[in-house]
């Protein structure tokens, strides 16, 4: 049901690269209480079965139900506290019925801070904050699992994306010998024409050429 739920939240051509969540550590520090807990009720009953025989003591195993019930709502908690990467976005995902869904854009996604403690780097796990020009600003994520392939993974797809888009761009531009630009249009396309170039896509002399061909027609 889960996962029919996130793959209803895809877009066109959107495709998911990775699924993460955190660590399992995570999830045994929320279920601790619940093992302590299952732990003293078996060693009380298993104590004052031979020193109480007349008491029907097997029934005091039905309170483990309880704490069952309690570790079972904290894994599906966890469980469904998902980070996604997709071709597109980042999607933290939250909630069991109630569903809470935070996007992140991968064009908006500026830079990647990782930190690993020594415990981290040995049981693979690790904080990773991601600062965005959107209205949030920065998203950290606490404790996920492998955050070294989370990193990796979030970095290739924004790469990717940046490569696509700029390809969509440079077909455009190979057209306005076709579609005259408007007087207003043209120192647009020229700045588009410079972040181009400040990412290596294209070559200064690239640049300066269709500078020119855009200054003509104005």
């Amino acid at each position: 049901m889960a996962r029919n739920y996130l793959h209803s939240l895809l877009g066109d051509q959107e495709e998911i690269l990775l699924v993460s969540r955190q660590h399992w550590f995570v999830l045994f520090r929320m279920i601790l209480l619940e093992l302590i807990a299952i732990l003293i009720l078996v060693v009380i009953l298993v104590i004052a079965q031979p020193l109480l025989p007349e008491i029907p003591i097997g029934y005091g195993y039905f309170l483990l139900i309880l704490p069952l019930i309690s570790m079972a709502r904290e894994f599906m908690i966890w469980w469904n506290r998902q980070i996604v990467i997709t071709n597109r976005r980042v999607i933290q995902l939250s909630g069991i019925i109630n569903k809470n869904v935070i996007d992140s854009s991968l064009e908006k996604v500026n830079d990647v801070k990782m930190v690993q403690s020594f415990w981290g780097r040995l049981f693979r796990y690790g904080n990773v904050e991601i600062l965005t020009a959107s209205e949030m600003g920065a998203n950290l994520f606490k404790k996920i699992g492998n955050p070294i392939r989370f990193k990796t993974t979030m970095l290739n797809a924004k790469s990717r994306l940046e490569l696509e888009q700029a390809g969509g761009f440079v077909e455009k531009l190979s057209a306005i010998d076709v579609s005259e630009p408007t007087a207003n249009d043209i120192p647009a396309l020229i700045e588009r024409l410079g972040a181009l170039r400040e990412k290596g896509i294209l070559t200064q002399e690239e640049f300066e050429k269709k500078k020119a061909e855009l200054l003509e027609k104005l």
